[in-house]
């Protein structure tokens, strides 16, 4: 028998089982959950969507290649270990003859075939055959790895194990002196997607924090307001283990940076490989956003569609970034299987330079030549990063994660932010004791031509919405203040609705219900959204109100009305 052809049997058996795992699950998900197309888009589009998938099961199986490798290399070194150990007990076996420990096993190998005999004896030429070569890995870059052997799994982990999608969002998050966004951010991501659009996507936040009883708060809070989200799929929380991270007193101080600030960007570069190495399996692309910024409707299609007619064009085909925002790293978006570049760049570096500059210098090196001007090189450049206006993303926040640090800054390509959203509603009659501010009325916002801003509500104040004909309501979506005014918001105010039927059978008695009989059937959270299903069983409404139960110091703005 020979080792080393028992061996490459093996690596074929494995790849064999790779493409059965694989290749035929993955081809059953592209025609299962497909997109729809319609009869305006080109076949060049559809070939470019073709092509981008099978980059993408392409590179998951590599990665089943590897840990086939990584098994046959294991299985290697087992199996050396007992030839070595049985040929040390064949060689001393007239010296153990008295003991009955080793005579058993000795007649166990007396039951071995002829041919696993002669293996045994000729373990020393097969181990030479078997030297390979040992090529670099993460952790020759993160050395400290190798101390905890949970130093790569999420800390914190909520997820539903979702595959497939087109796009994967990575949100990271770290703990802010002040004010957080996460929850703000992702209302604003899902807020900004419609139901084909959220089939397709995935969100993956990374709370970037060692202290589990923080990033547990935090997953909590995100959990709080979109349980829903998590429980489907949609919506990922994860965290790193403590061990992950490197001794940052230890890093080296550059770019004449405080050590201060070495440490954060040092940590943003783990971060962002970390996320990354998370998410590429998911989805066929993967876009980096941060936690305190807005987007604008239909996102998602505009994005795909734009990275489907690139890929289309031959000369723009090999992309590498597709960029919908111009600061930093916000909403720059890669092909999954291209990750691993960025992935082990940011793992080389990480205590060299900042996040956006090491995505520069990586595209540089791929296509600038020292022997051509930088006019040359920026074309060149411009063919792998490619720009998209007007930008889809906004940046919001004023402090930044780094202590100390104010961040203005504003993409100006992204536009005005939208006020509010229209919506078709039902006919109905409008009306509110709150005084509304110059022509923002409650009817402009009913009818989506404008929001409603009035002044401070006061305890009793109502907002009615009574239908001209009695209607089902199934869904309903209140959101009050916007970016320029988060404040004005109703505090302590619930949404109920007055069946035609009244109080009537059975079935809605799980309601709480008011003294002129309306049933409360949800209220205004935190963030100044209402937002709920109404059970089919109450069935037509005359009307649906939100009732104000405390004072208010600020004014309110409701800028969504959707039934």
């Amino acid at each position: 028998m020979n080792m080393g052809l028992n061996f490459s049997n093996m690596r074929r058996r494995g790849c064999l089982y790779g493409i059965i795992f694989v290749f035929i699950p993955c081809t059953i998900l592209i025609v299962v959950i497909g997109t729809d197309y319609s009869s305006e888009q080109s076949m060049s589009q559809r070939m470019a969507e073709f092509q981008m998938r099978m980059q993408y099961l392409e590179s998951m199986y590599r990665t089943k290649q590897e840990d086939v490798a990584i098994l046959s290399q294991y299985l290697r070194y087992v199996s050396l270990q007992a030839i070595g150990s049985i040929s040390a007990m064949m060689s001393t076996r007239s010296t153990y003859k008295t003991n009955m420990s080793s005579a058993a096993n000795l007649d166990m190998l007396d039951g071995l075939s002829e041919d696993s005999r002669s293996l045994i004896r000729n373990a020393t030429i097969v181990a030479r055959l078997m030297e390979s070569l040992k090529l670099p890995t993460a952790f020759h870059f993160l050395p400290h790895l190798l101390d905890d052997s949970a130093s790569l799994q999420p800390s914190y982990i909520e997820s539903k194990k979702r595959q497939g999608v087109s796009m994967v969002l990575g949100i990271p998050t770290v703990k802010r002196d002040k004010q957080s966004y996460i929850v703000e951010t992702i209302d604003n991501l899902i807020s900004n997607m419609d139901e084909d659009e959220q089939n397709d996507t995935m969100i993956v936040v990374y709370v970037g924090e060692p202290d589990l009883t923080y990033v547990k708060g935090v997953a909590q809070r995100i959990r709080l307001r979109f349980g829903s989200f998590i429980d489907s799929g949609f919506l990922e929380i994860i965290a790193p283990s403590i061990s992950y991270y490197p001794n940052m007193n230890n890093l080296r101080q550059t770019l004449n940076d405080s050590l201060e600030r070495v440490r954060w960007r040092s940590k943003q570069n783990l971060d962002f490989a970390f996320l990354m190495a998370y998410a590429r399996s998911k989805g066929a692309f993967y876009l980096q956003l941060e936690d305190d910024m807005l987007t604008k409707r239909g996102f998602i299609t505009t994005m795909k569609n734009f990275a489907l007619e690139k890929t289309a064009k031959k000369e723009s085909s090999s992309w590498f970034v597709l960029d919908f925002c111009q600061l930093g790293f916000i909403g720059k978006m890669f092909k999954s299987a291209d990750l691993p570049w960025l992935i082990t760049f940011f793992q080389m570096f990480y205590n060299d330079k900042p996040v956006d500059w090491l995505l520069y210098h990586m595209i540089y090196t791929k296509v600038c030549s020292v022997e051509k001007d930088a006019k040359n090189c920026k074309q060149e450049m411009a063919k792998l990063w490619i720009h998209y206006k007007p930008s889809l993303f906004q940046h919001i926040g004023m402090q930044s994660s780094l202590r100390g640090k104010v961040q203005k800054l504003k993409d100006k390509q992204f536009g005005k932010i939208p006020n509010f959203y229209p919506h078709r509603n039902p006919p109905a009659l409008v009306r509110s004791g709150i005084q509304p501010y110059k022509s923002y009325t409650l009817q402009k916002a009913y009818t989506g031509d404008s929001f409603f801003w009035g002044l401070m509500p006061q305890p009793g104040d109502l907002i009615e919405f009574l239908f001209k004909q009695p209607t089902i309501v199934r869904r309903y979506l209140f959101r009050s203040g916007n970016i320029e005014q988060p404040s004005d918001r109703f505090y302590n105010t619930t949404v109920e609705v007055l069946p035609i039927d009244g109080l009537t059978g059975a079935p809605i008695v799980s309601y709480n219900v008011t003294k002129d009989g309306f049933l409360v059937v949800g209220s205004f959270n935190n963030n100044g959204i209402a937002e709920g299903t109404i059970d089919s069983k109450i069935g037509k409404l005359k009307e649906i109100r939100l009732h104000v139960y405390s004072d208010s110091q600020n004014w309110v703005i409701l800028r969504e009305v959707i039934k």
